[in-house]
């Protein structure tokens, strides 16, 4: 009788049926999650067609007024699919937003600037035969990374360098004055639409969300007309507190 081999043989039995069950349920869960996620996404379509064609009339009357500066997040990935970047701006053009912030980390948006400034400053409504105009800002990480140390550099040099001048505590108000300074004082964008494989802002400059509303609104893949007149008025219905 092999006293040695005989228990490792049934201990490797052991470990494969281990195995195999942990497989089993990992392919169970697995189906699971995209049942889940393909019921979402079909209940999501049928939500847009109902609201795009006007069949739920909650969303047919915007407050634009509360929208003046919409931002649009996209991951880097998806921000190289051009066409359907420009299909979302013509559906928030048609909507009536007039300014809007193209945001994504490595700046992919931003060399197709003059592509989305030409298509939107020439392209025709074709129900009232107006041109619509956009007005853009592009944005990166990098643009939020170099703006925060010229910033500081700016604060250090106007009360850090003479060793006699008050050294106040820098503040929200602070940093402000100094962005001002240096051009960069667009505003906070009212509301911040995010297309992404993540529920994050992606890295889009914190002092510019201070008091921004932000949506995931999914894969840039995915994107539904109807979702995007839903998320808008849901935030024309916010009551916001600022605080004192």
């Amino acid at each position: 009788m092999d006293l040695v081999g005989g228990p490792q043989k049934i201990l490797h039995k052991i470990s494969l049926n281990d195995h195999m069950i942990l497989l089993l349920l990992w392919h169970i869960l697995h189906l699971i999650v995209q049942v889940i996620y393909f019921v979402w996404e079909k209940m999501r379509a049928i939500e847009s067609y109902l609201i795009a064609n006007g069949i739920v009339k909650t969303y047919e009357d915007l407050n634009l007024d509360r929208v003046k500066y919409l931002g649009i997040v996209v991951d880097s990935d998806e921000a190289r699919e051009t066409s359907k970047v420009i299909e979302l701006l013509e559906w928030i053009s048609d909507i009536g937003v007039k300014k809007v912030c193209l945001y994504d980390r490595e700046g992919v948006l931003k060399k197709s600037k003059e592509l989305f400034m030409e298509k939107f400053d020439s392209m025709e409504n074709s129900e009232t035969n107006q041109k619509r105009k956009m007005d853009f800002e592009f944005v990166s990480i990098v643009d939020g990374k170099e703006t925060v140390a010229k910033a500081a550099n700016l604060l250090y040099k106007k009360y850090y360098s003479d060793p006699n001048s008050e050294k106040p505590f820098f503040t929200e108000t602070y940093l402000t004055e100094a962005l001002r300074i240096l051009g960069s004082n667009e505003p906070d964008p009212d509301l911040i639409l995010i297309y992404g494989p993540t529920r994050c802002h992606l890295g889009f400059p914190a002092w510019r969300i201070r008091y921004t509303e932000m949506v995931h609104m999914g894969s840039l893949k995915n994107k539904k007309f109807g979702l995007i007149l839903k998320a808008i008025n849901k935030y024309t219905k916010v009551k916001q507190n600022y605080g004192s």
